[in-house]
């Protein structure tokens, strides 16, 4: 069992936490097993003052004296009863007393700093115990006792808990690890052996975990872990399926768009052809040809993979702004364009592919009806540059709005393929920015180019700020 597993862990914290909670017990039983020791001594003074009541003169010779003394374990003894009758039993030179404890006075700590005071003393002083008789409530003994035999009982007490200790914190060691071994242990080893297996290959349905059918939290875990896997090796199947429909749509649409252009140098001949009927339709079918060979270009560049080279470099914004501009051609009946961008203003990014993204979210705008297009752009927080394409049309039709960055989906005019915004969002988060929707209604659409400070690693927009509109 290695020190690191799980299992290893719970075993010593559980040994540890019994220990601590057995140390902490340790510190009042000590003090109690002095005080204890105290009134075991004092009681047997009480009875050994007992032979000079029975002596028809009140007192014994010096011999019987040293024996009573010997048995409680003490140099004097001392009784004084309410009456004022005083009993006393000495050995014949009784030393000098250099502490005095009074057992009817004092509180647990001051009783547990007097345990540890006997606990790690050297020497041997002689402790002048003072204390009430168990046998007469009234009456009060005196006693003179070694603190050496004291120590010795404290210290062996001391180690008999020890050792108890290391029991009871074995045996309870030993019943929580079993126990919680196969509450939580071995599940949860079955939950990453599980993994493990499914890392290696996850399309193998049969290396799903079954769950156990526990209804508590590791059954839980069971269940959803066994959801998750199915849910991956579905979509490592669709991946799979659609990586191969894209190998093929890709070499269709390769082949397609040497057709198309075949058709396109014929239909060039179709329209310089004198029968009016012939130049009648062969304008349609040049834009027909056209928006084939435009899809078919979107599609190849969709499907490329990886995420397309980023060359960023610092230029003034507003000169991009108007080429975008002047890239939709005149329109004498067309849309009035608003460029709201300081002539200095500058960011830091790819500039084809910020011109793409651009004409992109422009061209839609002017295809959707919009009548006036407003580019703005400002810094926003943390060196930002948020650049804003906002147009009077319609608003996007709620199917729209909920496919709009899904390729194929997200299309808000008929015969669209919905590439566009897909293709504009990728290549600004291939920039470490991002391209979102501020706000659609009857009134207009905006949308919103966030483009990171200079230095700014490439990434997802996961980081960078985005505001309310």
């Amino acid at each position: 069992m290695p020190i690191r597993s799980l299992s290893a862990r719970l075993l010593v914290l559980t040994v540890f936490f019994v220990m601590l909670s057995e140390v902490l017990i340790f510190v009042p039983s000590v003090a109690r097993y002095r005080m204890t020791y105290f009134a075991n001594h004092l009681a047997a003074a009480h009875l050994a003052t007992l032979a000079l009541a029975a002596s028809p003169t009140g007192t014994i010779d010096q011999a019987l004296t040293n024996e009573l003394l010997r048995q409680v374990g003490a140099h004097g003894v001392i009784l004084h009863r309410a009456d004022g009758l005083v009993r006393m039993l000495d050995s014949s030179s009784p030393p000098r007393a250099d502490l005095t404890i009074d057992t009817a006075k004092g509180n647990v700590p001051r009783w547990i700093r007097g345990s540890f005071a006997t606990l790690f003393s050297s020497g041997n002083r002689i402790m002048r115990v003072i204390g009430r008789s168990p046998f007469e409530p009234d009456a009060t003994i005196e006693i003179l006792l070694d603190e050496r035999p004291l120590r010795a009982e404290m210290w062996d007490f001391g180690r008999r808990i020890l050792q108890l200790s290391i029991i009871i914190s074995l045996i309870t060691a030993v019943l929580v690890y079993v126990s919680l071994h196969r509450l939580l242990v071995r599940p949860m080893r079955r939950i990453t052996d599980s993994m493990t297996v499914f890392r290696q290959d996850p399309e193998d349905a049969s290396r799903r975990i079954v769950p156990s059918g526990r209804r508590d939290e590791i059954g839980r875990a069971e269940s959803e872990l066994a959801m998750l896997q199915e849910t991956v090796r579905q979509a490592l199947a669709q991946r799979g399926r659609l990586a191969a429909l894209g190998t093929a749509v890709t070499k269709i649409n390769h082949d397609l768009r040497s057709i198309l252009a075949t058709a396109r140098l014929v239909s060039d001949g179709l329209a310089e052809s004198a029968a009016p009927e012939v130049r009648r339709v062969a304008p349609r079918l040049l834009a027909a040809i056209d928006r084939a060979v435009a899809l078919c270009t979107r599609t190849l560049d969709f499907s490329r993979e990886g995420a397309p080279p980023v060359a960023p470099a610092t230029f003034p914004l507003r000169p991009l702004v108007e080429e975008v501009v002047a890239a939709l051609g005149p329109r004498d009946d067309g849309p009035a364009f608003d460029v709201a961008v300081a002539p200095g203003f500058a960011v830091r990014a790819d500039r084809d592919q910020l011109y793409r993204v651009l004409l992109n979210l422009a061209r839609n705008a002017v295809e959707a009806g919009a009548r006036n297009l407003r580019f703005s752009a400002e810094t926003i927080e943390d060196g930002y540059v948020a650049i804003e394409v906002a147009d009077d049309g319609p608003g996007l039709p709620p199917r729209a709005q909920e496919n709009l960055f899904r390729p194929f989906f997200g299309s808000a005019r008929p015969g669209g393929s919905g590439l566009g915004l897909a293709i504009s969002r990728e290549l600004m988060r291939a920039q470490g920015g991002d391209l979102v929707l501020v706000a659609t209604t009857g009134a207009g659409t905006a949308f919103r180019l966030v483009v990171p400070p200079p230095g700014a690693a490439p990434a997802p927009l996961s980081r960078a700020p985005a505001r309310a509109p």
